[in-house]
């Protein structure tokens, strides 16, 4: 329960200013211009912190659940999240068999700056995600992808990469209003 309170403190969910599709084609050239790349091999953050994300999201599950049988009430987005979690722990498990051990450390990464270390791919995601309030489009993403690569090309491997580490980032953002929702439901 501390980290689920930790979590509700310190990670908010992943909302920045919303913005249509050529302001989120500007701001992919922007961040392309900011992100300081390294290409050796980083470390992987990426499973360790998939891993994490779904402890959290199993820990809101039980508690969920154990408020329901103690016949307290909980906030709608609980029930949601109860009724739908199947569907969160069929991504994250398709995220595992998507995002091999190494993968994600030949990717390149950012040097510095608050994420460090991650891919630049995954940091594309969190932005992507951030700016669109997680509703993403074909159109959207084709859009933002080929703005920031009129700055900097992505590898082959990064553009293959783009599915996974979306899901991830979204997974990311699920369990941090998922902390939420539990401390709400208190």
């Amino acid at each position: 329960m501390n980290a689920l309170q930790d979590n509700y403190k310190n990670e908010p969910p992943l909302r920045s200013e919303l913005f249509g599709v050529s302001q989120l084609e500007e701001h992919a050239k922007t961040i392309a211009r900011w992100h300081d790349v390294k290409v050796k091999k980083g470390k992987d953050k990426l499973l360790p912190r998939l891993s994490e994300n779904e402890d959290i999201l199993n820990q809101v599950y039980d508690l969920l659940l154990s408020s329901i049988e103690s016949k307290n009430r909980i906030v709608p987005a609980g029930e949601w999240l109860l009724d739908n979690f199947y569907l969160i722990a069929e991504q994250i498990k398709i995220a595992r068999e998507h995002l091999p051990v190494a993968y994600s450390r030949e990717l390149p990464h950012l040097g510095k700056g608050a994420h460090e270390g991650i891919p630049r791919v995954y940091d594309i995601a969190i932005e992507l995600i951030s700016h669109s309030d997680g509703r993403l489009h074909k159109d959207e993403l084709t859009r933002f992808i080929s703005a920031f690569q009129t700055e900097r090309v992505l590898t082959l491997g990064e553009l293959w990469a783009v599915p996974i580490m979306l899901r991830l980032a979204l997974l990311e953002n699920l369990r941090r209003v998922a902390a939420r929702i539990y401390v709400g439901s208190k």
